[in-house]
């Protein structure tokens, strides 16, 4: 506070982003303590005082069933089995589970991209917050390790960051579908007229379109 009025300040962190090579054990270790001391720093008490974070599970879940809807431009026949079968699942109404706020509400960052995340040679901070609010960890998990920037070039150990972080049952059984969910979002993302189409390797919608056939099986 300044005179009575709210201030932000502002400081440079020292480190690098990550996510340009794969991380180390260590790194994956830091980058799992990071996400769970960001997930454990707003008491339960105070979670209802905050918004839900941007494009959380259920407007995901709606923006995936309308743009599934819509047809699509795509020449690969692997691609358009993978929107078939994708498209199938998500109005699937038992995904309509993953809308539902579950115990594991949690404050995040809501930006799963690994540059988000800066390495000082012993831990990790997490920076970016425009989209922050509350979400399920499960649901955050899965935006990283889906990520088209962290699967398609193989940052992160998956197993063992989902280790690092403890997760019950429950919420490794949401994780999957998570990540089923976000693997529909990046092949859409992917095809031929979307933005992510020119800002990724010629074939990355192909291989996107397996890893989602390969979730989902």
């Amino acid at each position: 506070m300044d005179n009575g009025c709210p201030v932000i300040v502002m400081s440079r962190l020292p480190g690098d982003s990550l996510g340009a090579s794969p991380l180390t054990p260590n790194q994956v270790a830091a980058v799992g303590e990071a996400m769970g001391t960001m997930y454990r720093a707003v008491p339960q008490e105070h979670l209802d005082e905050l918004t839900d974070r941007i494009s959380g599970p259920a407007e995901m879940i709606g923006e995936l069933r309308s743009w599934c809807r819509q047809p699509h431009n795509s020449q690969s026949a692997l691609v358009q089995r993978a929107l078939t079968v994708g498209s199938r699942w998500v109005e699937d109404p038992d995904v309509d589970a993953l809308m539902c706020p579950t115990a594991d509400r949690v404050f995040t960052q809501g930006d799963g991209n690994l540059g988000n995340l800066i390495w000082d040679g012993l831990r990790c901070s997490v920076v970016d917050f425009e989209d922050s609010g509350i979400s399920d960890p499960a649901y955050e998990v899965a935006d990283l390790l889906e990520h088209v920037s962290v699967w398609l070039r193989d940052l992160i150990d998956e197993d063992q960051l989902v280790a690092h972080l403890g997760f019950s049952p429950a919420q490794l059984g949401r994780l999957t579908q998570f990540r089923r969910l976000m693997a529909l979002f990046w092949l859409l993302m992917l095809l031929p007229g979307n933005r992510g189409h020119t800002r990724n390797p010629p074939g990355s919608d192909e291989r996107q379109a397996q890893r989602l056939l390969d979730l989902l099986a």
